[in-house]
């Protein structure tokens, strides 16, 4: 297995990047890594060179930059090099904190979509809460606007995923709505309902709310971008409001809030970690050719490591071949 790696995006890159990456190395050995980016910058976080090739270049994508027109200028960038370096077939898959928007452009104008997807679909695993378990979520913002056909797929491309990377057997399908009943919400989800109701392939339970999707309400939540990303933020937004309450409550309560927050020590820390989708990986850009993932730009070594870990099984269960297959197969047929 070669993994590109951008090694040069998000906020703490090069080192998180590096560092999770010989975290990585020691858990599989048999990858192989491409880093690129500036050498002298990446050489201070290498510990053990063995599998790692570094591919120096001074040139980068920064979160300013417009994202299409920096994936065509800065030919030369680390993100672009590494989406290329899959599309070269010199590497089986790319991953990168750097700019979302550039990295949905590499994706789509230089790794390519699979015949058949005409949107792919930003899409991450998050916590059900209560359950070591998560569920699937697209889009997550690949996309500002969605047609009715889009969000089918998208029912399609979770399902999938969820069968083959996180082994659900008959993932459930739900279709984020503003009320359950089958009469609500827009033009384009009530057509994608209907659509996602008469598709074989997917076990549809019907429309959810927002409320309900980190309970458990299905195991791949259906929504179009915009939406999709809108939701995603607001669920960090809450889970780092409640800890910063939590926090500011105990500190009030002076001494004892301090023995009590011993006494909590290891129920708050299972709690912080329950809510952490980061140790799920990152966010797929589902239904492109190779796996090309998205880490949070201010994302730790663990992170990173645990998104490698998310390459690996991608890689191991070849989800993208398999579902690649299957579509040029419904090509034919039809």
């Amino acid at each position: 297995m070669k993994i590109a790696v951008d090694a040069m995006g998000g906020d703490n890159a090069p080192e998180a990047i590096v560092t999770g990456v010989m975290t990585a190395k020691n858990e599989f050995p048999e990858i192989e890594f491409q880093l690129y980016g500036k050498e002298d910058e990446i050489k201070k976080y290498v510990t053990d060179q063995n599998n790692i090739t570094i591919i120096h270049t001074d040139e980068k994508v920064t979160s300013e930059d417009e994202p299409v027109r920096a994936i065509r200028r800065k030919k030369q960038a680390s993100m672009v090099l590494a989406a290329q370096a899959v599309k070269k077939g010199e590497a089986d898959a790319c991953f990168s904190a750097g700019n979302t928007g550039a990295l949905l452009a590499a994706g789509l104008f230089i790794v390519g979509r699979i015949k058949g997807i005409e949107r792919p679909g930003l899409m991450s695993t998050l916590p059900i809460i209560g359950e070591n378990r998560g569920f699937d979520m697209l889009d997550l913002g690949a996309n500002a606007e969605n047609k009715a056909e889009h969000l089918l797929k998208y029912g399609v491309l979770g399902s999938f995923y969820a069968r083959n990377v996180r082994n659900v057997e008959n993932p459930t399908v739900g279709l984020l709505n503003n009320g359950t009943e089958e009469s609500k919400g827009s033009e384009v989800t009530k057509k994608a309902f209907e659509l996602l109701s008469e598709e074989s392939s997917v076990n549809f339970v019907g429309n959810i709310e927002s409320r309900d999707i980190l309970n458990g309400a299905a195991d791949v939540v259906v929504t179009d971008g915009f939406t999709g990303n809108a939701v995603l933020k607001s669920i960090e937004g809450t889970a780092l409001n409640i800890t910063k309450l939590l926090k500011n409550s105990i500190l009030d309560e002076g001494i004892k809030g301090k023995i009590g927050a011993l006494l909590l020590k290891n129920a708050l820390g299972g709690l912080k970690d329950e809510m952490d989708y980061a140790k799920y990986g990152g966010a797929v850009l589902f239904g492109l050719k190779s796996p090309v993932i998205k880490t949070h730009g201010a994302t730790k070594p663990e992170a990173v490591a645990a998104t490698i870990r998310q390459i690996h099984i991608m890689l191991d269960t070849d989800v993208v071949g398999k579902l690649t297959k299957q579509f040029e197969e419904e090509d034919t047929q039809n």
